[in-house]
């Protein structure tokens, strides 16, 4: 069972997109001991290397951060021991976690995906769903294994796509939506409360 402390967290992620989620750790009982994000990079019309919404958010809240160029990098995943965390949180990182810092986390990682999985798996799924014609989304919260978003899934927030609606307007509905709040839910429970979809078989197993 999770104490009254709460979980020492690890989050990785890198866009816009992933700020609410962070921010609902933050505001959350557990502590967000680090944030691990991409590089930086030349962003804009200009071209100027500046900080990604990220980045920005987590040394705004005097937070760690931590840009390997290299997860496989043996001083990161050193680096990743030392927090002795005991749950990652991925959202729209941009790289497939090795099975080194997978296995970091003591109660291992979860991941919010911007689809209702298993469609459009891997990137820019509000955008591809959009182009498709669906008539929905939303976002998945499952476990995180070494296969690209193929682990058990823990929760899903479903949103309509309207007949007018471009793939911006749908992200940022998804953005402000309640997918923070189904993260903030599920680390919230009690260790042993996770139930899990199993992708293929569709039956329930326990999840920690």
């Amino acid at each position: 069972m999770v104490g009254a402390r709460g979980l020492r967290t690890v989050f990785f992620g890198t866009p816009a997109f992933a700020v609410p989620t962070l921010e609902a750790l933050v505001a959350s009982r557990h502590a967000v001991v680090a944030v691990v994000t991409q590089p930086d990079r030349p962003r804009g019309r200009g071209q100027r290397t500046s900080d990604a919404p990220v980045k920005a958010f987590a040394v705004a809240a005097g937070i760690a951060v931590q840009q390997p160029s290299r997860l496989a990098d043996p001083a990161f995943v050193a680096w990743l021991e030392s927090l002795d965390v005991d749950l990652g949180v991925v959202a729209a990182y941009g790289r497939i976690l090795t099975d080194a810092v997978l296995a970091v986390p003591r109660l291992g990682m979860i991941n919010v995906h911007a689809s209702l999985l298993p469609a459009y798996r891997g990137a820019a799924p509000v955008h591809r769903a959009v182009i498709a014609g669906e008539r929905e989304t939303g976002v998945t919260i499952m476990r995180v294994v070494r296969a690209l978003d193929a682990g058990p899934m823990l929760a899903t927030v479903r949103r309509p796509i309207g007949a007018d609606d471009t793939s911006d307007v749908v992200e940022r509905a998804v953005v402000a939506g309640r997918h923070n709040c189904v993260v903030h839910r599920r680390v919230e429970a009690p260790a042993g409360a996770f139930a899990c979809v199993e992708r293929e078989s569709g039956h329930l197993r326990e999840f920690w």
